[in-house]
């Protein structure tokens, strides 16, 4: 598999990238990695693991920075490492491409070149959060569609089912839907009437509305969702998983007697922060484009971009894009 990388996106560009697809090269002798962006921003460490047999580079002299406005900036920088990254996909030099980069202007470059997988009302950004039982959940949307229609609601189950099946081998992936009560009849008439829709596909493992309190339970594989919604939600988790750790570690190392303590609970406690550690978990891709694409969070450092790697290898591997067209054409002609 090829895989584009856009380097130049996120807060620790370009070192997080270059060393993250070294990383994945190394494990896997059959990836191929393009490396987009400036040559000239590289360290001399850095510029010497990029000269890896499986590493190419791809020069690219412009960046789009986080503040900028999305679809201008898509449209006035052709040559930008975010928008080159996504046409090398568009032209079959890559299988998928990855960027921490601007994410409303991912999604742009995302429509605007590759397109929408026909039957696809509208593309989602997904997330995968940590969980306290299981492998963790599949969350979409978390802010590419803020106000979603029914319809859209219902494909997003469905794409986010088939991912969980083909690249975390889940067999049938459980899907539920975010809501203020579990009951049926509770929330907008948007979801009332998705709840419909997702319980009328026989071959969706739909598991009914599900509470925010109960989202990282593991009582659901996929959790659909607003864009809206989704992106609070998602926020709120990681701001308060920060400061939670943040005042564990500071009450552990108070005194030297909370110190000495804190050194029989070290490994345990390593290993809880791991666990709820995003760059852990890698990006997530935007499901419903015409290729695959991956978002990476912001500050991804090079373990999230080795994983995202390995992620985006076995969904191309596994030809999920097929999977997904052909679950959304059944969906709508069993409606």
């Amino acid at each position: 598999m090829r895989m584009a990388v856009d380097v130049m996106g996120g807060d620790l560009a370009p070192e997080a990238a270059v060393r993250g697809a070294r990383l994945a090269v190394e494990e896997r002798p059959d990836m191929h990695v393009l490396l987009v962006g400036d040559r000239a921003a590289l360290s001399p460490d850095v510029e010497r693991l990029a000269t890896h047999p499986q590493l190419e580079w791809v020069q690219a002299d412009e960046t789009i920075d986080t503040a900028e406005s999305p679809v201008q900036a898509v449209r006035q920088k052709e040559e930008s490492s975010l928008v080159k990254t996504i046409r090398l996909v568009r032209s079959n030099k890559a299988d998928a491409a990855i960027s921490a980069g601007n994410t409303g202007a991912l999604m742009a470059a995302g429509l605007f070149v590759l397109g929408r997988l026909r039957g696809i009302e509208r593309p989602a950004l997904t997330a995968i959060l940590p969980s306290f039982h299981g492998w963790g959940v599949l969350v979409l949307d978390v802010g590419a569609n803020l106000d979603p229609r029914p319809s859209q609601l219902y494909q997003y189950g469905v794409m986010g089912a088939v991912y969980c099946r083909e690249v975390y081998g889940i067999e049938n992936p459980r899907v539920a839907l975010l809501n203020v009560g579990v009951e049926p009849e509770k929330g907008p008439p948007v979801i009332r009437e998705a709840h419909q829709l997702l319980a009328s596909d026989p071959q969706l493992a739909f598991v009914g509305n599900l509470e925010p309190r109960e989202l990282l339970q593991g009582h659901a594989d996929v959790v659909v969702t607003d864009g809206f919604s989704g992106n609070v939600a998602l926020k709120a988790i990681e701001g308060t998983a920060r400061d939670i750790f943040r005042e564990v570690r500071g009450a552990l190392l108070g005194n030297w007697r909370r110190k000495i303590g804190a050194l029989l609970v070290k490994d345990g406690f390593q290993a809880l922060r791991t666990r709820w550690d995003y760059q852990e978990q890698g990006g997530a891709p935007l499901l419903g484009l015409n290729q695959i694409v991956y978002k990476c969070h912001g500050s991804s450092d090079e373990r999230a971009f080795y994983r995202t790697l390995l992620r985006g290898d076995d969904y191309c591997r596994h030809e999920s894009q097929e999977r997904i067209r052909e679950r959304i054409k059944e969906g709508a002609e069993g409606r």
